[in-house]
């Protein structure tokens, strides 16, 4: 096995002086240089085979002994110099110092065909980062990770990749709920894959203690690998940086509405300076549409992090990388300037990607009511977000017109409580359907080329918590052919695949309240 190493991070930025893995405040540097912990007998469960091409793996090499000693942590690559990156964040609002990867080692990074890609494991052992924390990682939630990083990308979200799953032998401590029930899970380790994994919290580090130096040559540094589009300097360069950063992270974050899909944790050590998915954790889909929902047990109270206010959390995080960026360019307008259209390019971009899940063409002017009343209609009884958009693109203009019942069977079957779409509610909908049809009457695609390209953004499958707890309460005995049945369907998120239906279904009822189906915590 051989991977062409190129490391830069650890070469090009200023790195902690001190070796001693020992828990505590590290200044004026940008990591850390950390030794991964040996396991006490790894074993390999599943691969990315597409992520491992990204890296210029074969079959055989991630079936090689040297394969299940790297990325498990056993050994370290030849010429490498594990490290675990320093920098800070608010958390739930709040500014908490420093964080830096607390169960996250570097590996290297590597390059394959003009592409550079940074591996990452995650559950690898203790870092200077990892605060009261063993710096390990459980099965349950690895396999989450693994699994969702690689359908997100099969669905067209900016996210990090996952390239393998490993056991790693050990048993970990948890307390999955915080309630004082903690018991031991199996151990695993992950290996995660990106160009970067540099955040907000990067930046933000250096300026909370006044660090104007090494900010500067983190942000230069970030620019020249990541941001080669700029070609400016100084003050134009940062701002130029900060608009691109914008950019991306409302892209992503249109992506995440138009799958159903709910980060969680969005703190600023969360937020990708790529603009990418990162940091798997407390995750999940709407299963009903509803715009309050949080996976996150910790965020019960005040749901922060919920579906409907993602967008404004990334707009509240770019502003705090704003305040971080700051001292690079000493005037607030410019900043100012990119987070107000920011506010108007998400609403527009949100209207589109709706409009694009409707079948429709023409302006988001003509719809935007349509889709106010669809938001509401979604919230009258309990609707399946994903069935409902996938359903609909058997909507026919030339069958149901205005005043017939069609449509009723048509979305049925995105229903929790069928018996509850009648009277007012049924009512609300049939004038919804109404306005849809003649809208779609004034479109000039057919019905066949509608449903084409709403099945292109409509995924029929995504990984919903109750798909990833089945393989989680499989492996866990065992039994991991669930997880590459998983793995394989999420690869084609928007294809029919029939025979693989059962997957395209409600929630059932028994996962409603089951934990690691409903809510989940940060326990991983």
């Amino acid at each position: 096995m051989k991977l062409h190493i190129k490391d830069k991070f650890n070469q090009e930025l200023p790195a902690d002086p001190s070796r001693s893995n020992t828990r505590r405040q590290v200044f004026e540097a940008c990591f850390s240089y950390v030794t991964p912990r040996v396991p006490s007998n790894p074993k390999l469960l599943h691969v990315s085979a597409e992520t491992a091409n990204l890296l210029g793996l074969t079959e055989s090499d991630w079936n090689s002994e040297a394969f299940l000693s790297i990325f498990s942590g056993s050994s370290t690559l030849k010429d490498s110099a594990p490290y675990a990156m320093c920098y800070g964040g608010h958390q739930f609002g709040n500014w908490a110092g420093q964080l830096g990867d607390g169960r996250a080692i570097n590996l290297a990074e590597v390059e394959n065909e003009g592409q550079s890609w940074a591996l990452q494991l995650k559950g690898a052992g203790e870092t200077p980062y990892s605060r009261r924390a063993d710096g390990l990682a459980v099965l349950r939630s690895s396999i989450r990770e693994h699994l969702c990083s690689e359908a997100m990308y099969h669905l067209g979200v900016p996210t990090t990749r996952s390239l393998s799953l490993l056991l790693s032998g050990d048993q970990v401590l948890r307390d999955v709920m915080y309630d004082g029930n903690a018991a031991y899970e199996k151990g695993a380790v992950v290996c995660r894959v990106a160009p970067s994994f540099i955040r907000f919290g990067n930046f933000q580090i250096f300026t909370s203690r006044g660090d104007i130096v090494n900010l500067r040559k983190l942000t230069d540094f970030t620019i020249k690998h990541f941001f080669p589009s700029i070609q400016t300097s100084g003050k134009e360069a940062y701002i130029e940086f900060y608009q691109q950063v914008a950019k991306r992270t409302l892209d992503m974050i249109v992506h995440w509405q138009r799958v159903g899909f709910v980060h969680g944790v969005m703190n600023t050590d969360n937020m990708s300076i790529l603009g990418l998915t990162i940091d798997y954790g407390p995750y999940g889909w709407l299963e009903g549409y509803d715009p309050t929902w949080t996976p996150n047990t910790t965020d019960r109270q005040n749901r922060r992090y919920r579906f409907g206010q993602q967008a404004g959390v990334a707009a509240w995080n770019l502003l705090q990388l704003a305040n971080a960026l700051y001292p690079l360019v000493e005037e607030a307008e410019p900043f100012t300037d990119v987070l107000q259209q920011f506010q108007l390019d998400y609403r527009s971009a949100y209207l589109n990607m709706m409009g694009q899940k409707l079948g429709l063409t023409a302006t988001s002017e003509s719809y935007q009511d349509l889709v106010s009343s669809l938001e509401k209609n979604l919230q009258l009884t309990e609707t399946d977000m994903t069935i409902f958009f996938r359903n609909l693109g058997d909507f026919k203009t030339d069958v149901q017109k205005p005043g017939e019942t069609q449509w009723f069977e048509l979305i049925k079957d995105a229903f929790y409580e069928v018996e509850e779409v009648a009277g007012a509610i049924y009512d609300k909908w049939q004038v919804w359907f109404d306005n849809y049809h003649q809208l779609l009457e004034k479109e000039q695609n057919s019905d066949a080329d509608r449903r084409a390209s709403m099945n292109q953004v409509n995924p029929k499958y995504v990984l919903r918590n109750y798909m990833a707890q089945l393989a989680i309460d499989a492996a866990n005995q065992g039994d991991y052919t669930i997880i590459e049945e998983l793995y394989e369907l999420l690869k084609h998120p928007y294809a029919e695949q029939s025979t693989l239906g059962k997957w395209f279904a409600k929630r059932p009822e028994w996962a409603r309240h089951k934990v690691g189906c409903s809510m989940l915590s940060c326990s991983s």
